[in-house]
């Protein structure tokens, strides 16, 4: 599990590679990842972008971006957790993924940019 604490909020992450949904005779590795973060600060925040850097070994690295995350953007009060569950294809057995949220204080109003903390995505056949 990785794991990154940014403007008091903890981001960590866990991964899963999925063959019931990869084709490895066409070079496609799926793998799922569980993002759960936890709002340490005295205040709520609303989070509202997301940006993503996937690399894969054997393509161009790629930038994803977008309104929050799996059709959410989720306010956490003090204290609370919030967590989801979605995915990544990738062309060969080895790639991470880090980002980026963009959330916004709700006291406040400022813009808060909370790291994802970097994490890889192994086939794990490739490790043997």
């Amino acid at each position: 599990m990785s794991t990154a604490i940014t403007e008091g909020i903890q981001v960590s992450v866990k991964t899963q590679f999925r063959p019931d949904l990869s084709e490895l005779g066409m070079n496609r590795y799926f793998f799922n990842y569980r993002v759960e973060m936890v709002n340490h600060n005295s205040y709520s925040v609303q989070l509202l972008n997301r940006d993503w850097f996937i690399f894969d070994s054997l393509e161009a690295s790629s930038y994803v971006t977008g309104e929050g995350v799996v059709g959410e953007q989720p306010i956490l009060k003090p204290g609370q957790r919030f967590s989801y569950i979605s995915g990544c294809e990738l062309n060969s057995e080895i790639g991470s993924m880090h980002g980026f949220y963009t959330f916004k204080n709700l006291k406040s109003g400022e813009l808060l940019q909370v790291n994802i903390p970097l994490f890889h995505l192994f086939y794990p056949g490739k490790l043997n």
